[in-house]
């Protein structure tokens, strides 16, 4: 079956990040697979998470810093990165802040990301 999707859902969470829903359990009922559309300010960061979801991850503009077990990362605009499930990450971003779509096997929820 074919579904259009008027538009996304805006998620509140703390310290300024914008995440807009496309696709998962808030805005479409979708649990198997989110899909969001994220802008987050220069500076932000968030507790390390060690989720039961694989997240895929295509910096827009900006620079996003993923932290895991073998040091930090850094995912410049135009380069993507895949943080699998089980593994213990934590993610911020660079001075500019960044913008990038975020796509998690199975669906984002809180219960599943298991933040510190």
């Amino acid at each position: 079956m074919v579904r259009k999707i008027e538009g996304a859902t805006r998620i509140p969470v703390p310290g300024g990040k914008v995440i807009d829903e496309h696709v998962g359990r808030v805005n479409s009922g979708d649990e198997a697979i989110s899909i969001a559309h994220m802008v987050a300010p220069p500076g932000w960061d968030e507790p390390a998470q060690t989720p039961e979801f694989t997240e895929y991850t295509v910096v827009l503009r900006g620079t996003v810093l993923v932290e895991h077990a073998e040091g930090t990362v850094e995912v410049h605009a135009g380069q993507s990165i895949v943080t699998e499930a089980g593994e213990k990450v934590r993610y911020s971003c660079g001075p500019e802040g960044a913008e990038y779509v975020a796509v998690c096997l199975p669906a984002f929820s809180p219960d599943a990301a298991h933040r510190d």
